[in-house]
Formats: structure tokens, sequence, C-alpha cells
């Protein structure tokens, strides 16, 4: 069986011709960067929108109604590409995603906005664990981490310049052009990819490993359920409601997590447990200093919407250092790449803290985050490769979904946990700085609590 395998998967690569394999590899490219400058403009876009369409009742909604989407949809996605294969779930992903940004397009109220979010987050989310399978099938080993290191560099170029042209785009044409104008864009791209694919990886010994697997798609259902439930309980301000919602969040969302996820992954177990707890740490301990630096920038230091995208541009940029030095460095055990990295990320967060204060120079936060982005591009490259090794046919798409049902999660929680703690302070007494440094106490705890969990990973041999 494993024999066969080998030769499959050496048949599928030899399909595609190396020039194939480029085109592939920048379509591949291209639409993780669509995808981000979509995420990113949409944040200096919406409270125009909002504002529009009177719908500021609905504006934390769309930004949580994007990221459930994207986990209901990385789980369906992932299991049709074992079940399918990668292309035809690739194109039914990218016809969500470019369904959704017409509607955005077209919207008359703020609900079709946020239908339209729920549909590209959907088609984004589906995207990420076919570009895993993707990866897994066509290249070998020893150049998958050059091009998870590509994948990687997809988000920094978008996380520079979104913002302000997605700013001039919405003041000279309308808000409505930051969603058209992506569309064409979006579609050549995908034709690129679709095309490069070709008929690939029809494999039947895989596609008959996956169906007899049981769907995952209600557990995926749930779980988002649950999540939700959670999120909405942290941020009400009514102590019963709260609750019920986090109770039931709870209740929903762990055995569901549980059943989508490998065992163990609690203790982080050796293996793809552990590499799932890393991911899951690293970005919830990442994204809980990158998402609220800006509002320190602004509401202490009293910065301009520039200044406030600069002081964590920094981090996007070393990021892709990290990330191009891992490639260079794959001999490196991947153990000691995501303890370096979460070491990195825990002073990072150290470094940045003093943001907090009004006398601090932001110039100074600048450089102290490019340390903590400088640990993720070390941590991300080497833990997708090593989660590649665990993927055999007829679960490629498991893996991926997985590793990143991880980010996702990670992202999630901690965003609702944030928002939380801002909000209780824009309700009572409690300083802004100091609901801000729960954040980052936090965020150091699970950093070190991921060089922990780091010592238990390690790639299949």
């Amino acid at each position: 069986m494993a024999s066969r395998c080998a030769v499959n998967q050496e048949t599928d690569r030899q399909l595609l011709a190396l020039h194939r394999q480029k085109a592939l590899a920048v379509g591949l490219v291209s639409c993780t960067s669509l995808i981000a400058f979509e995420t990113t403009s949409l944040l200096t876009a919406l409270p125009t929108i909002a504002e529009d369409l009177g719908g500021d009742y609905l504006y934390g909604a769309t930004l949580a109604a994007y990221m459930l989407a994207d986990i209901i949809g990385l789980v369906i996605s992932g299991e049709q590409a074992d079940r399918r294969g990668p292309r035809t779930p690739f194109i039914g992903c990218i016809t969500i995603f470019l369904v959704g940004l017409l509607v955005a397009s077209v919207a008359p109220s703020m609900p079709i906005v946020l239908l339209g979010r729920v549909l590209q987050g959907a088609g984004a989310g589906g995207l990420a664990p076919i570009t895993f399978v993707i990866i897994k099938r066509v290249w070998p080993e020893d150049r998958r981490s050059r091009i998870f290191a590509w994948i990687s560099a997809g988000w920094v170029l978008p996380s520079l310049i979104a913002p302000g042209l997605a700013g001039y785009i919405t003041r000279a044409f309308g808000w409505r052009w930051v969603f058209i104008g992506i569309a064409p864009i979006a579609l050549a791209t995908a034709v690129l990819s679709i095309t490069a694919m070709g008929s690939l990886l029809a494999n039947k010994e895989a596609q008959d490993v996956a169906l007899s697997q049981k769907s995952r798609i209600p557990q995926a259902i749930l779980l988002t359920t649950g999540v939700a439930l959670f999120i909405a309980g942290v941020q009400t301000r009514f102590v019963i409601l709260a609750i019920a919602f986090i109770g039931g969040g709870i209740i929903l969302a762990i055995p569901n997590f549980n059943k989508l996820m490998p065992q163990d992954i609690w203790r982080a177990k050796r293996g793809l447990p552990a590499i799932l707890a890393c991911r899951m740490l690293a970005t919830a301990a990442f994204l809980s200093i990158d998402s609220f630096v800006p509002l320190a920038a602004d509401r202490i230091h009293g910065a301009s919407a520039t200044i406030q995208g600069f002081v964590i541009i920094g981090a996007a940029l070393s990021w892709s250092l990290g990330s191009a030095l891992s490639t260079r460095r794959s001999h490196i055990p991947v153990a000691r790449s995501a303890a370096t990295g979460f070491t990195l990320i825990l002073f990072g967060i150290f470094a940045v803290s003093p943001v907090l204060s009004s006398n601090w120079p932001l110039l100074a936060t600048f450089f102290a985050w490019c340390v903590g982005g400088f640990g993720m591009g070390i941590l991300f490259v080497p833990t997708s490769v090593a989660a590649t090794a665990y993927a055999d046919d007829g679960n490629e798409g498991q893996i991926g979904s997985q590793i990143n049902l991880a980010d996702s999660l990670g992202f999630a929680l901690m965003g609702g946990i944030g928002g939380a703690t801002v909000a209780i302070s824009d309700r009572t007494d409690w300083p802004l700085s100091h609901a801000l440094g729960t954040n980052f106490l936090i965020a150091a705890i699970l950093a070190a609590l991921g060089i922990v969990a780091s010592r238990g990973v390690a790639q299949r041999t």
C-alpha cells in the first residue's frame, strides 16, 4: 500500500512539468495575496461601509462572521480535497469567494454585506487546506519549505499596501470598488492556478480511503456555533447571558474540537498533536499583540491611522524574513525552530509592552515588535512542512484543515477575549492600558506554554 502511494505521488509530480509547477506556485501565492489584501483592506473600508448603510450594530458581526465561515470552509474543503482531489474543491472555493465579493459590492444594506463576508470567509478558508494538499502532492519534501515560505510572504505586501490603497479607493471611487476591483484579478489568478493543475491528483486509492472515513462537517458546524456563542458571551454586558453563552459555547466547542483534531492535542503529545498545539498557541499569542498595538497607538498615543498601521508593518516584514531564513536553515530540527520562534515572540511581547505608556516612542514599538514577527516566521514554515509528513494519501485535506483550524481558533479565541477586555474598559472605569496589559500578559503566558509544547514537535520519518 505504502509503495503504491509513493508511486502515485511520484507520478503526480511527473505529470506537472517544471514550468507548470512554477505557474502553479505563482497562482497559489497570488491567491493568498489577494485574500490577504481583501482581509486587510476591509479593516480600512468597514467604518465607511457601516456609516453609509447605517450598520454600526453589525460592525463586529461582519468581522466575526468571516472568521466563523472560514472554519467551516476549511473543514469542508479539506474533506472534499481528500475525496475528489484538490482541483474540484479549489474551483468551488474560488467561485464562492468571487460570489461573496459581488454580493458585498452591490449590497443595499449591512446584512447583505455580512452575507457577502460569510461567502468570502467560506471561500477563502477553504483555499487554505487545498493549498496544503497541493504542496504535499506536487513538491518533494526538500522543496516544500521554500513554497511555504512564499505562501507566508504572500501576506506581507498586502499588509503593507492594502490599508492605504483601500483608503484611497474608498475616498476616490466609493467603498464598493474595494470588492469590485479585486474580482477580475482573483478570476485571472484562479484561471492560472486551475490551468496549471490540469487533471492533477486523480488518485483512486486516496479517494477510496477518504470515502471510507466519516464526514467531519457536522462537527465543524457545531464547533463554529460553540465558538460564536463563546465570543458573544465574553462580550455581552449581561451577566446571566454571558454565563449561558460561555457555558453553551464550551459544551459545544470542546467535544467537537476533540473530534476534529488528533487525540492528545491538549497535552501536546509528541508528533502532530504538538505541532498543532504550537500553531494554536503561536497564532493566539502573536495576534493578541498584533491586533491591539494599533489600538494602543490610537487611544494612548493619539497616533494617526497611518502611524497605527506603521507600528505593526515591521512585524509583517520580519515575519517574511524569518520565513526566508528558516527555509535556508531547513536542516535545523523543527523542535528547535519552534522553541526559538516562541522565545522570540515572548521577548517581543515584553519589548513591546511599554507602548501602553504614553511616554514610550512609537518608533521603538515598531522595532520591538519586529522581534515577534521574526519569531513567527522562524516557527511558521518548519511546522507547516513538518505537518505535511503526517499526511498520507486520503488524509492530506484532513491534516491541512487541522493545521489551519488551529490557526483560526487561536485567532478567534484571543480576538474574543481581547475584545472583551476592551469592551469592559469602555463600559467601566478600568483604564484601557490595564485592559490591553491583561491581553499582553495572556499572550506572554501562551508563548511560554508554546516553548514547553515545542519539545514534542517532531517530523515524521
